[in-house]
């Protein structure tokens, strides 16, 4: 009797839990962020609390203030910058004043004979198709933005939502993490070390993830503007952005943006300029990114460089931008599940326990 009710309770568990997770299907961003954000400040929250004798309450509204403050208002001011600059490079696109299609066609006028072959023989076709095609690209992404110019009165409204439920939701996680942490602990039908094993390596690749792509991405983007800037390429702050978005990805990341730019400059006539990007590219933007991310991400997580680069495509491709925490995330998971696994089985834990259940 003893074991059909069990299954009934374990019955009522899946279902109700699966019920939650359909409600909060539509705001799952606000909840995973709430989470990481209390993941990842919740050393400053103890800090906090101990300087304020333990009045933890305080301690997260102090701390979601400053989350406030320090993060998401300094996000807030770029991305109005970023729109004034992105809409300027719209409106000149417009207009005509700017004519991607044509800078295309001329880099690849200056281009040399052998490689106008080399893109024949791969079936590229011809200059003036490429640029055909090229064009439709940039009408057909033109006609993109301008549908969702129309509903933006409605992702606002959604964004503001989100970030309200984040924010609340973050200062309960803050406040109750130490009851929060040891009702999950115990929810786990695992031993005690590996219950603590888990969560560790959950807690550590979360921290190692934000800390890591978060720090690498605003570095690439930083040095990447810088040298727009300097080399007067136009709207160098939505260059900025566009690679620190594309950091996010291992290896390739911001090269996607600066090498196309310096090859169209050295096939311009702007040698010297293009000189310059591809060396500082090379030497200052990919050293950020060969330096810090193992350092910050491989190195804390203990996972291989080509997993964490693998993960992170697999996650942002399945999840969008939530996906560069999701996807390293679940292989961590992954790993460390196995690895339990393996030792319950060479320690003979595994065969003793199951051979106890059906014992009794």
């Amino acid at each position: 009797m003893r074991s059909f009710e069990d299954r009934v309770l374990l019955f009522l568990l899946v279902v109700i839990t699966l019920m939650l997770g359909w409600i909060l299907l539509p705001f799952y961003p606000a909840v995973l962020w709430g989470v990481v954000g209390a993941i990842v400040f919740s050393p400053l929250h103890r800090r906090l609390s101990r300087s304020m004798h333990g009045r933890d309450g305080l301690a997260a509204a102090v701390a979601v203030l400053l989350v406030v403050l320090i993060v998401i208002l300094p996000l807030s001011l770029i991305g109005a910058a970023l729109a004034q600059q992105a809409s300027g490079v719209y409106g000149q696109a417009q207009s005509g004043q700017l004519d991607l299609g044509q800078y295309f066609q001329k880099m690849l006028e200056a281009l040399p004979t052998w490689v106008v072959d080399l893109l024949n023989r791969f079936g590229l076709g011809s200059l003036a198709g490429l640029k055909d095609r090229l064009s439709a690209g940039l009408l057909k992404g033109s006609q993109m933005i301008a549908g969702q110019a129309l509903t933006i009165g409605q992702g606002t409204f959604e964004f503001f939502v989100n970030l309200f439920l984040m924010l609340y939701l973050l200062f309960f996680l803050l406040r109750d993490q130490e009851a929060l942490s040891a009702r999950i602990a115990n929810a786990i039908p695992l031993r005690a070390e590996q219950r603590h094993a888990l969560l560790g390596k959950f807690t550590v690749v979360i921290r190692a993830t934000v800390k890591g792509n978060l720090v690498v991405a605003l570095a690439q983007g930083a040095l990447g503007g810088l040298i727009f800037w300097f080399l007067g390429i136009t709207a160098p702050l939505l260059w900025a952005v566009v690679m620190a978005f594309l950091s996010l990805l291992p290896a390739v990341g911001a090269g996607l943006v600066w090498f196309p730019v310096a090859l169209y400059l050295l096939a311009t006539g702007s040698v010297w300029h293009g000189v310059i990007l591809i060396a500082y590219g090379a030497l200052v933007i990919g050293l950020v990114d060969n330096l810090l991310r193992p350092l910050l991400v491989g190195q804390d997580t203990k996972m291989p460089d080509y997993v964490v680069l693998i993960s992170t495509l697999g996650g942002i491709e399945a999840f969008g931008l939530n996906g560069f925490i999701i996807g390293p995330v679940i292989a961590a998971m992954f790993i460390a599940i196995w690895n339990m696994f393996s030792d319950a089985r060479g320690d003979g834990a595994f065969v003793h326990d199951t051979t106890q259940g059906t014992g009794r």
